[in-house]
């Protein structure tokens, strides 16, 4: 059974154009130096603990009023259980949303095949050759790559989105990343936040690209995608 370990009772902006509660499950097998939700991805503790059960219980009360659920983390997608839970998401009749990292496309396939997700959101880290880097671990090119291709695929609403960090992303990987994901539905980069307590201390404090900067690299992304756009102002 799963454990979650954070909630965000209702949300406007994690599922677009919808109202969902957000649930967060911890562990991630990412190290992404950026990263913001340490105690998640560290499995520290958050101090909240929401059982299976109590998650349902919650999303029966609510269903009349929201229109979906995220599952977030961390990565969701490390828990197999996951699958029996958006099941039962949908049997409320429950919009399903997943943010992964694109790690375990096994599992991703499977939510797809048994139409228990809705909407995917996929975090891409960097162009393939920096990937490891700004992942912080070896990476599975070939796992994250497969999971992109079923993602675009699927024949459901997705997004992939970027958050674009000075020292891992230049000017020059935008249309690389272009290339690769050409033809998908959206992309959107998200802005650097140094003010939070970050998994690489070290980038504490550091510079973000400005606005003007991140809409210049959208501009370059605009041929490759249907939608592009800048997240974080």
């Amino acid at each position: 059974m799963l454990v979650f370990k954070g909630i965000q009772k209702t949300t406007l902006i994690d599922y677009p154009k919808k109202v969902a509660c957000t649930l967060f499950l911890p562990k991630c097998d990412f190290r992404c130096p950026f990263c913001y939700n340490k105690q998640l991805v560290l499995e520290e503790g958050t101090g909240v603990e929401i059982s299976e059960k109590e998650a349902l219980s919650f999303l029966k009360q609510r269903k009349n009023f929201l229109d979906g659920v995220c599952i977030s983390g961390g990565e969701p997608l490390l828990h197999p259980e996951v699958e029996g839970f958006c099941r039962k998401a949908k049997e409320l009749r429950l919009l399903v949303k997943i943010d992964t990292n694109g790690s375990r496309p096994k599992l991703l396939k499977k939510l797809l095949e048994e139409n228990l997700v809705d909407y995917i959101a996929m975090d891409i880290k960097a162009t393939p050759e920096k990937y490891c880097k700004a992942a912080g671990v070896k990476a599975d090119l070939g796992a994250i790559k497969e999971s992109a291709r079923l993602i675009m695929d699927s024949g459901i609403d997705y997004e992939f989105r970027m958050t674009v960090v000075p020292i891992l992303h230049s000017k020059e990987d935008f249309a690389k990343i272009g290339n690769w994901l050409n033809g998908a539905k959206r992309f959107f980069l998200q802005q650097f936040n140094s003010n939070l307590p970050l998994l690489d201390k070290s980038l504490e404090g550091t510079a973000p690209y400005s606005r003007e900067e991140l809409l210049a690299f959208a501009k370059i992304l605009a041929p490759f995608f249907k939608e592009v756009g800048v997240r974080g102002f």
